[in-house]
């Protein structure tokens, strides 16, 4: 929407904020005005949060006139960043009342969104009302689900290696197929003994098997903000999470000097991470990842083509992605443990010491104190010896 479609004065007056720093116009965007960064110093507002300030006007357009909002919220834009006027905004927006798409409109917004829509009003409210402390919504911080306790934890590794090893569920039953069951209980026994996050899992190949199976090697991403070491860098440089995945990705509109500092030290005191670090299989995990490389091989052998086939995890069915047998993507590895972790609650309930297992991946894994081997196993690693089972 062009700035003079806006109904209001105070998001015209907005969108000519705006326009100053995030110009829609292509030939004025190398010389926008850049706002105030991290400690004062002035930077240029990227592509992606020009994009989401334009977001938040059209947000602020469709807020202003409604009954919930202040009648004065629409005389200045200095008026948009009163409490009277954020207090109510801020709840249609999380509410999803604000969303352009008609259809989605009601959906509540992501804490990631959210977050977005904050990082943006703080900036807007520091070039609109710079002489003025502006109070600005809070965002709750959601707290984290319980993990599993580490008696569960054992009488589940029992009854993962009892299922793996001797095949406790008829074919079918619960609605789970045996090819369904082999892939689960490999995954299960390959988190619990590596705590790998979901796209570590995914990204697993079949060149980080040991041979033998004695091992299995996790690759630890090394991004600009590796998820595998936030918490440890949070942590240690006394910051949340949030603040250390915005200064390792160069988002620094929101933190201050100080604190960008401590994260880089803590970034240095801890050191990189290895590439590969490499995890001891336990004899149950072996069985159960050996069940599901005799599966797997039978599912990649039907495929038509010869290349691309190093995944340890591949569909079992057809889909819209393609045939069976090709790479497992990481949405579908997350949906795939939630559905196989829903039948096996079903199936052990009532067994003696079991508890409920969650149903993401993220709650067993933060459950895990897995201790990495102090190097490559011997013998390195071995696809073709393992592909056989």
């Amino acid at each position: 929407m062009a700035r003079g479609q806006y109904s209001a004065s105070s998001v015209r007056q907005l969108a000519a904020v705006v326009e100053e720093v995030a110009p829609r116009d292509p030939s004025r965007w190398e010389a926008r005005k850049p706002i105030p960064g991290a400690g004062g110093l002035p930077v240029q507002v990227s592509a992606a949060r020009g994009k989401q300030l334009w977001m938040l006007v059209g947000m602020f357009d469709r807020a202003v006139g409604r009954p919930e909002m202040p009648g004065r919220a629409g005389r200045t834009a200095g008026q948009l960043f009163t409490w009277a006027a954020l207090r109510p905004f801020w709840g249609l927006a999380a509410a999803g009342e604000l969303r352009s798409v008609a259809k989605d409109v009601g959906r509540p917004l992501s804490l990631a969104s959210l977050r977005i829509v904050r990082d943006c009003l703080a900036i807007l409210a520091g070039l609109v009302v710079p002489e003025k402390a502006v109070a600005l919504p809070v965002l709750e911080q959601p707290e984290l689900k319980d993990t599993v306790d580490p008696r569960a934890r054992a009488v589940l590794y029992r009854e993962l290696a009892d299922m793996a090893g001797r095949g406790r569920w008829d074919p079918g039953a619960w609605g789970m197929s045996v090819e369904e069951r082999a892939r689960l209980l490999a995954m299960v026994a390959i988190v619990l003994d590596t705590g790998a996050r979901t796209g570590e899992l995914a990204g697993l190949r079949l060149e980080d098997l040991a041979p033998g199976l004695e091992a299995v090697g996790v690759r630890r991403r090394q991004q600009k903000a590796p998820p595998n070491r936030v918490e440890e860098i949070a942590a240690l440089a006394r910051v949340h999470p949030g603040r250390v995945r915005e200064v390792l990705g160069g988002r620094l509109e929101q933190v201050s000097e100080a604190t960008r500092q401590r994260v880089l030290a803590a970034v240095e005191e801890l050191g990189p991470l290895p590439e590969v670090e490499w995890y001891p299989l336990r004899e149950g995990s072996r069985v159960a990842v050996r069940r599901w490389l005799q599966v797997r091989q039978r599912v990649v052998d039907a495929l038509p083509v010869t290349g691309g086939r190093s995944a340890l995890w591949v569909t079992l069915q057809a889909s819209k992605a393609g045939p069976a047998g090709i790479t497992v993507r990481r949405g579908s590895l997350r949906k795939s443990y939630t559905k196989g972790v829903t039948v096996l609650n079903l199936v052990m309930a009532g067994a003696p010491g079991w508890s409920p297992l969650p149903t993401t991946m993220e709650q067993l894994r933060r459950a895990v104190e897995a201790v990495p081997l102090p190097g490559p196993p011997a013998g390195g690693m071995a696809a073709g010896a393992v592909r056989s089972g």
